[in-house]
């Protein structure tokens, strides 16, 4: 197995959240709750990035901020109608915020 770390993002509501992250490529993995009326997590994944999504309020705080590179940073531009900033520390980028208040700063680094 290769190492890796899987950022975990407060959802209050996993179903929303997980179709939000569809919009970006990601996939659902699975869905762990311990019962009926439980909070429920969420691992979704866009190839070899992976994300936990987290109903249980001591998992993580709104707000985070994360950092997700692709290929095609005009792709993600079009989907949510957010500009691309040419000039972004990461490269090409652009900042998207989910359901949850977490942010993201998407970008495809220059050549």
């Amino acid at each position: 197995m290769d190492e890796q770390v899987v950022p975990v993002l407060r959802a209050t509501d996993a179903a929303r959240a997980v179709a939000w992250y569809r919009r970006l490529a990601f996939v659902q993995e699975w869905e762990h709750q311990f019962g009926p009326g439980f909070p429920r997590f969420v691992s979704v994944a866009r190839g070899d990035v992976r994300l936990y999504l987290s109903e249980h309020q001591g998992d993580a705080r709104p707000n985070t901020l994360i950092h997700l590179y692709v290929r095609d940073i005009d792709a993600v531009s079009g989907e949510f109608d957010v500009p691309v900033d040419e000039e972004g520390l990461a490269g090409r980028e652009c900042e998207l915020v989910d359901p949850d208040g977490n942010r993201l700063r998407i970008a495809t680094p220059r050549p």
